[in-house]
């Protein structure tokens, strides 16, 4: 596996390991999904998963939300083990879907108000925190349109907006521009490298150029394992290669071809 141990983090990311994550393995009958996996990721960090279909990063988001129990193996999100400690996980993390989870016949005010209300807020901070999410994310202009009305680039805004009005430390971010158009994806862009520093995000993508764009560092995984850790320059340099999607078509080659 290829791993840069000197990490150049981005401006305001602190050096403090949000995730460490220790031997976590999955297995599936005879298949192992996850196999022995090793990493941290910083608080604060933009940290890119990236694997063809197959890889493991499913596997692993699941595990790591406390939504699959690991065969073996643990981790700790900020201090707490998702084996021993799986409610305190859940109250400091959130998660983006990949596919957009909104309230279609709600407006963009009601989807955010009825999401702070479920992590037990009063209407009056509810409220607060939803215009407070509005205005942070271009949203407000739209607060009394009904979601199912805004174009698939809002209505992705707007899900991730959703994701962080319980105010997580960690978010995970599946998918999070598919299907938008360019400057949809630009814009998106734009809010998620604005919240860098601020919350430690893991990011799933098939778009190379998004994780290139925004990450601080990339972690790729092959058959269930971890094959390269580093930033995008460290892993081009590591393999020789000039573009990240050259330096992924090789290391998810089969064994036999490499």
């Amino acid at each position: 596996m290829i791993n840069i141990e000197k990490i150049p983090l981005s401006r305001g990311v602190i050096n403090i390991n949000a995730i460490e994550i220790n031997g976590l393995t999955k297995n599936f009958k005879t298949r192992k999904a996850v196999d022995n996996l090793v990493l941290s990721i910083k608080k604060g960090e933009i940290f890119a998963l990236l694997g063809q279909n197959g890889a493991g990063k499913t596997t692993i988001i699941k595990m790591l939300t406390c939504l699959l129990t690991p065969s073996s193996g643990d981790a700790l999100l900020l201090g707490d083990s998702i084996i021993t400690n799986t409610e305190a996980v859940k109250q400091k993390i959130n998660v983006s879907p990949q596919e957009t989870a909104v309230a279609p016949n709600l407006t963009v005010k009601e989807n955010l108000e009825l999401i702070a209300s479920i992590y037990g807020n009063d209407k009056h901070i509810a409220r607060a925190k939803a215009d407070k999410m509005m205005a942070s994310f271009g949203l407000a202009e739209r607060a009394k349109d009904r979601a199912k009305s805004l174009s698939g680039g809002m209505q992705r805004r707007l899900s991730i907006a959703m994701a962080l009005i319980s105010n997580p430390e960690i978010i995970f971010l599946d998918e999070p521009t598919l299907g938008l158009d360019v400057r949809a994806r630009r814009e998106l862009w734009n809010t998620l490298s604005a919240l860098k520093g601020k919350i430690t995000i893991i990011l799933t993508t098939h778009y190379l150029e998004e994780a290139e764009a925004l990450s601080d560092r990339i972690g790729i995984i092959h058959d269930g394992r971890l094959k390269a850790l580093g930033t995008v320059e460290q892993l081009k340099t590591a393999v020789g290669k000039t573009t990240l999607e050259d330096v992924f078509l090789k290391l998810t080659e089969s064994e036999g071809s490499l």
